[in-house]
C-alpha cells in the first residue's frame, strides 16, 4: 500500500472476484479483504474492459476502507495475444 500524489487516498492492488451491474466490482486485496469498487472516469471514457480475474490498481479513501475506485487494469503477463481466425471460403 502506498499513498497517492494527493496524499489523501491509499493506492492498493487486488484481483477482480465478481463483476456486478453498473460497472461495479468485488475485488479481493492481497491481504484477503474484499471491497466494492467502481471504474474511474478515464477507464470508462476509454472503454477499458475489466473481467473477473483481472489484476487492478485502486484508490481507497482512508475514511471508508470498504469502497474503492479502480484506476488501472494491469496487464496479464501470461496472456496469449489475440489471433484472428483464418477465413475459410
Amino acid at each position: 500500500m502506498s499513498e497517492s500524489s494527493d496524499g489523501k487516498s491509499i493506492e492498493v492492488e487486488g484481483k477482480v472476484v465478481t463483476v456486478l451491474p453498473g460497472t461495479m466490482f468485488k475485488v479481493q486485496l492481497s491481504n484477503g479483504h474484499i471491497v466494492l469498487a467502481h471504474i474511474s472516469g478515464k477507464l470508462r471514457k476509454n472503454f477499458i474492459k475489466i473481467a473477473a480475474g483481472d489484476g487492478v490498481k485502486m484508490e481507497m479513501s482512508p475514511y471508508d476502507l470498504e469502497k474503492a475506485r479502480i484506476t488501472y487494469r494491469m496487464k496479464d503477463v501470461n496472456a496469449q495475444p489475440f489471433q484472428a481466425r483464418k477465413r475459410r471460403y
